[in-house]
């Protein structure tokens, strides 16, 4: 790539027919386009097509971007073209456990999450400290069962805005109302142990040591008024033993949580998922 191209991606779907990879290559082609990377996959449950290239061209992105738009009328298609690499302003909700957030703050501060976390909010003062220590702004908005639709409705002021692109729920322990969940659809990203729905609560890995597990879990997924039941997009477990305690059982599911989510993060933000209904098709 010399110095007049940029690198874009290109991620898509829509009704699966003949042709579409054709059509595809050819209009990038048609716009001086020089594909490097090029996933796809047909699913015969839904019918739906699903692909992802990154192309390096000269042309500008106001040019490529109306080429697809035609491209997309022609098949139907839900497109998104972005710069690859270009950081995604990302917002990280928490409430009191600093392990996912600290994660997500150092993994961007060290060039290794192609994000831009943007700031900070959460139920909870807790941490505000971890987000002075990163240089983020931290905005705490309290939630109690009266106050929650003006908690929401602030929650989405701010995003709107920071200009906000992806929110994440690191550790979040609050359920988002049907129509924020709605609002924020595709663009909302939680983590959970995945001991639900047996173990449910604010201390899952005491139940856990005390019925003797042999696995920890923990699911990354898009948030939906169903509570974490939403699209799956990473899955994370660790093999344990009769000689962990609960407190090491905690410090096990931490971990796992942090890389699960990690993950799920950076395939979002380098437009490597793609909703299949209730599910999702991952690039890798």
């Amino acid at each position: 790539m010399n110095a007049t191209e940029t690198r874009y991606v290109l991620a898509l779907s829509c009704p699966d027919q003949p042709g579409i990879v054709h059509a595809v290559s050819g209009t990038l082609a048609d716009n001086g386009g020089n594909i490097t990377e090029s996933q796809q996959f047909g699913d015969p449950d839904t019918g739906l097509f699903f692909m992802r290239v990154e192309v390096t061209t000269a042309v500008g992105e106001d040019a490529l971007r109306a080429a697809v738009a035609s491209l997309g009328e022609r098949f139907d298609m839900d497109w998104k073209l972005d710069v690859a690499g270009r950081p995604m302003r990302t917002l990280v909700l928490g409430s009191k456990s600093e392990h996912c957030a600290n994660d997500l703050l150092f993994r961007e501060r060290a060039g290794t999450l192609p994000i831009d976390i943007v700031g900070m909010a959460g139920n909870h003062t807790a941490l505000s400290d971890l987000a002075g220590f990163y240089g983020k702004q931290f905005h705490h908005i309290p939630v109690t069962a009266e106050t929650k639709p003006d908690a929401e409705a602030t929650l989405l002021s701010l995003v709107s805005d920071l200009d906000v692109e992806l929110v994440v729920l690191a550790r979040y322990m609050q359920i988002l109302s049907p129509s924020l969940s709605e609002e924020l659809r595709g663009r909302a990203i939680n983590i959970h142990h995945s001991f639900l729905p047996s173990f449910k609560g604010a201390r899952p890995y005491f139940q856990a040591h005390d019925r003797g597990v042999k696995l920890i879990g923990a699911t990354a997924h898009y948030v939906t008024s169903d509570l974490d039941e939403g699209p799956i997009i990473e899955q994370e477990v660790e093999r344990v033993d009769h000689t962990h305690t609960p407190e090491s059982l905690t410090a096990v599911g931490a971990d796992v949580e942090r890389r699960a989510l990690a993950r799920a993060v950076r395939w979002h933000a380098e437009h490597r998922v793609l909703l299949d209904g209730h599910r999702t098709i991952v690039f890798k």
